[in-house]
């Protein structure tokens, strides 16, 4: 009777419990017994447990070309004297049956079918609990046979080839009767070839010996600081001798600080600690990147000598150094401090002139610019010059660029939806940039009743410079005739703040700082809230309860 097209051939015994393999055109996978045997043999090599640990585990597909005409990963025709073949081998009765096809059939031969040998020598070693002993010359001439053309192979099947024969290693006390002895040369010349085909490593460099402020620079640059940071390095800095902490070990650490918003007081006190004490030697554009980290951070050290000090710089190295004299400056009206000597000669016409034709002058503009506004909100008794209103440019007209960075995990977008289906399109204006240059996220025009107005029948900015404050009356209280109020709202994003505190960073602080100082009021959203709701409808109910809590209303009984 003939066999139906497609049928490998007759199927084999089925195997008893705890067997290792299944019939011909099966795939074959090894039982746990089979690898814990391996692991657990006292002459396990090196290769075998290699073989057996380091390679995937084998897939059916791995194994060859199936009959839907898969290509084999080796090479080789999907159908054909190949295809043939490889019936063939998986039809075979024995060990000797396997060599002999191999052996007459030297051109159609592909690298796949040594893997198909292999597989069906498991199940024929595996099909009866007491296999019976193999002819070593048999095993012999498969080896060889795999040997003499394993390095045409390509890594996949070197890896298919190294695991199985490493399965097929037998039990500790019948080495020489069903499989390849441990350390077999069939083994060693597979994981020889695996280890051939493996990008060379290049050899560890030698660590030297660090001591003090080198090892704080080694801190600064190892991987594990970023999982660890504030221990690493306050150890490092602690085992540091005072003359070992050289600038640029410091400026590191300052860097460092300030790139990872670490609000770590005992580091910052001690950056602060070094400035004063080798003032003499530090010039304008080291200072600038130590100071950084206090005005990003929102960190007033207690060292009494570190404004005193920085003034003295400043006097000393303001024309030397225009962009570090400003960047300083900055660093210092983040923490609402700002010297009037310097103010004075920032804004004198000869340094304005200076860096004019400069390639950094647009920053500097900038930066002036909101020194300028710094001066106009929190200095009342300010005498000095003051920035030119040509010179003048928008402080920042579009978000930051860290928000623009994190766009994808800002909350912006469902607070926009939000606020758009509570309020309506005409009620709310996103991304306005307001005088004197600060971009809001959200902003309100609302009645002197609390009822919330359309955008586009006010004018939604607030006049810049405020109106003159009656006498007597503090400048952080500013007047306006408009009875309309202008309410922001405040994304605080997680990233807002230093890293695992409740502080604002300087940068936001400022704008959160002079936006209330101009007259608009704010109305902050945390992170921690918006991460709290769940879904549009969740956080369409802690809108309303914000802007209720204002005594804002809307809808037909707002207006």
């Amino acid at each position: 009777m003939r066999r139906p097209r497609g049928e490998l051939g007759s199927r084999a015994p089925r195997p008893t419990e705890g067997a290792t393999c299944a019939g011909p055109g099966e795939s074959w996978s090894p039982s746990p017994n089979s690898m814990l045997r391996v692991l657990l043999a006292a002459q396990a090599s090196a290769a075998q447990l290699s073989g057996l640990l380091l390679l995937p585990p084998i897939q059916p597909f791995c194994l060859g070309p199936s009959k839907w005409g898969d290509r084999p990963p080796g090479g080789g025709p999907p159908a054909g004297p190949a295809q043939g073949l490889q019936r063939l081998l998986e039809q075979a009765r024995s060990p000797g049956e396997l060599v002999r096809w191999l052996g007459q059939n030297p051109t159609k031969v592909r690298a796949h079918h040594y893997p198909v040998a292999l597989r069906r020598l498991g199940q024929l070693l595996g099909s009866q609990p007491q296999p019976p002993p193999v002819e070593q010359t048999s095993l012999q001439d498969l080896s060889q046979l795999i040997i003499r053309n394993c390095p045409s192979f390509d890594i996949h099947t070197i890896h298919v080839c190294l695991h199985l024969a490493v399965l097929l290693g037998p039990p500790p006390l019948t080495l020489s009767l069903s499989g390849f002895p441990s350390d077999a040369p069939l083994v060693c010349a597979l994981e020889r070839e695996r280890r051939f085909r493996l990008p060379p490593k290049p050899p560890p460099p030698l660590q030297p010996v660090l001591r003090g402020g080198q090892r704080l620079e080694a801190a600064l640059s190892c991987p594990h600081f970023l999982r660890h940071p504030q221990q690493h390095l306050i150890r490092s800095l602690a085992e540091a001798r005072p003359e070992e902490l050289t600038p640029h070990v410091m400026v590191r650490l300052a860097q460092h600080l300030a790139r990872h918003r670490l609000r770590e007081p005992q580091l910052l006190e001690a950056i602060a600690h070094f400035l004063v004490v080798q003032e003499a030697q530090l010039s304008s554009k080291v200072v600038q990147k130590l100071v950084l980290p206090f005005g990003r951070l929102n960190y007033f050290p207690l060292e009494q000598q570190f404004v005193p000090c920085l003034e003295r710089i400043l006097a000393r190295e303001a024309g030397a150094a225009p962009l570090a004299t400003v960047n300083i400056l900055m660093s210092l009206c983040q923490l609402r401090c700002l010297p009037s000597r310097a103010l004075q000669f920032v804004f004198s016409p000869s340094f304005i002139s200076h860096i004019s034709g400069t390639p950094h002058a647009p920053i500097v503009r900038r930066y002036l610019s909101l020194l300028d506004t710094a001066v106009e909100l929190e200095l009342p008794g300010y005498q000095g010059p003051r920035l030119p209103r040509r010179q003048k440019v928008p402080i920042f007209p579009q978000p930051l660029i860290t928000d623009r960075a994190r766009c994808k995990y800002s909350h912006k977008d469902i607070v926009a939806e939000g606020l758009r289906q509570l309020l309506g399109e005409e009620k709310y204006r996103q991304d306005l940039t307001v005088p004197p240059g600060y971009c809001t996220d959200f902003l309100l025009c609302v009645s002197s009743s609390g009822a919330v107005l359309p955008v586009r029948t006010q004018d939604p900015f607030l006049p810049y410079p405020p109106r003159s404050c009656p006498q007597g009356q503090a400048a952080s209280q500013p007047t306006t005739q408009d009875p309309a109020q202008r309410v922001v709202l405040m994304l605080q994003e997680r990233w807002h703040f230093c890293r695992d505190s409740r502080v604002l960073l300087g940068s936001r602080a400022l704008r959160e700082r002079h936006l209330g100082l101009l007259g608009y009021q704010l109305l902050p959203l945390p992170f921690e809230e918006l991460e709290s709701q769940r879904g549009l409808h969740q956080l369409k109910s802690y809108l309303r309860q914000k802007l209720q809590a204002l005594g804002l209303r809307w809808g037909p009984e707002g207006g």
